[in-house]
């Protein structure tokens, strides 16, 4: 496909936030001669985003007539099945979003993909470094934070992409990557819980096909990298590509948990797939020290290990994080914004391996309270903020035990994102 198709078209930009800004820039850049209207539910953003020859609709009817435009581009936030989009649909607008067009027109073929509930992120970023180790010109963007037309102009047809793909940019590709790394699958994102990302899928079978688009359009020369827990799952779909199914790796590393030597063993097999030797692989993985926010190591006073686990936002999350220490040295502090999970496993997963659990407000915390109660366990510490949820679990710590953010719910309500709740939990560490 051809950029200048979009020459003529009135373009809509449905939500502008850091994917949407990336290609608006990239077309403007371009020169694409288009009738161009962004459309957000914030009012105040035209201003911070001066543009020339840009339409604004903005505030509480942003999204209404849609059917006006001949291509939207919806962030992935944005749910698909809204009437607004069904009615666009109906009557011929084409719906993409920066991901679609993204697979579109990238010059290269090199494309590794990775999604799964968890441990994407982890695995993308290792995989990345170990290609970059390699010393392979490779971009790395996508759910990570990096928006992907941001690098657009630099790729060339040798380049390597490595991209972290929610299923949210994932439900309505067409194009797969050469390579697919399906990390792993678990009951999520079945509710609205980000107020500024309110996407959400129906029902866990509308989650499976949207994850499962990463294989679903490859062709018999790429490459499947499935966690061995999911053969059952592929083994029904129609997969055209080579499949490789990982467990576990024992190579030494600097990451904590079984489940990082699966990511790890997924990482190894798609650099494998690239074309990097073994050497490297092992100097990379040796050397890597995981993201920010994902059972990051904080610090050590007084024989007290401190971990930040924020990115932590389902129980099944949680528990990972859990079975990473041994039993009864753990204090968990957890709770927040509701996701409308259920807590059953995690609340025993607690009570076998939690001392205390430090309480943060929100319902989903009451929530988790309730499944504690129902089977007995008792030492529940409510707090009000960050700073008290600290204070009490050091109270409490002894030498020896983990002080342990890992909420299994969303931060929204006391924080704006897992990063700020994050941010603040090092910061009281720190003080």
């Amino acid at each position: 496909m051809n950029l200048f198709y979009l020459n003529g078209k009135k373009l809509c930009f449905l939500g502008f936030g850091i994917e949407n800004q990336a290609l608006l820039k990239f077309l403007l850049k371009n020169k694409i001669k288009a009738d161009i209207t962004v459309c957000d539910a914030r009012q105040n953003i035209a201003s911070a985003c001066k543009m020339s020859g840009v339409k604004w609709k903005l505030g509480k009817n942003y999204d209404q007539n849609l059917d006006q435009y001949d291509i939207i581009f919806r962030i992935a936030g944005y749910p698909l099945f809204t009437k607004n989009i069904i009615k666009a649909m109906i009557k011929g607008v084409e719906i993409s979003s920066p991901t679609k067009l993204f697979f579109e027109l990238c010059p290269t073929k090199n494309i590794i993909g990775v999604t799964g509930t968890k441990g994407k992120g982890t695995t993308a970023s290792l995989i990345y470094t170990i290609l970059k180790t390699a010393g392979k010109k490779v971009f790395f963007g996508g759910n990570i934070g990096t928006p992907m037309f941001s690098f657009m102009a630099k790729l060339k047809t040798d380049s390597w992409v490595v991209l972290e793909l929610s299923s949210f940019q994932l439900e309505d590709l067409e194009r797969s990557p050469r390579i697919a790394v399906f990390t792993n699958f678990f009951t999520d994102h079945l509710a609205a819980a980000d107020p500024l990302n309110p996407n959400y899928h129906k029902n866990l079978i509308i989650y499976w096909h949207a994850k499962a688009n990463i294989f679903s359009h490859q062709g018999s020369r790429d490459v499947l990298i499935a966690n061995e827990t999911l053969k059952n799952k592929i083994e029904t779909a129609d997969v055209k590509g080579k499949i490789i199914y990982f467990a576990k790796s024992n190579l030494p590393t600097k990451l904590i948990g079984e489940h990082n030597k699966r990511n790890i063993a997924a990482a190894i097999l798609a650099a494998q797939a690239a074309g990097v030797s073994q050497n490297i692989i092992e100097q990379s993985v040796k050397k890597f020290k995981g993201l920010e926010h994902r059972l990051e190591f904080v610090a050590i006073k007084n024989n007290i290990r401190y971990y930040n686990d924020s990115f932590a936002t389902a129980p099944d999350a949680a528990i990972t994080a859990l079975q990473s220490f041994p039993a009864q040295n753990v204090i968990l502090i957890a709770g927040g914004a509701s996701k409308h999970s259920d807590y059953k496993i995690l609340a025993n997963e607690i009570k076998q391996r939690a001392k205390q659990i430090i309480m943060l407000p929100g319902k989903g915390s009451r929530e988790m309270t309730t499944a504690l109660k129902k089977i007995n366990y008792k030492k529940i510490t409510p707090a009000s903020d960050m700073p008290a949820a600290v204070a009490a679990a050091k109270k409490i710590a002894l030498a020896g035990d983990v002080i342990l953010l890992s909420p299994a719910c969303a931060s929204f309500g006391i924080f704006k994102n897992y990063k700020e709740r994050g941010y603040k939990f090092k910061s009281e560490i720190k003080k």
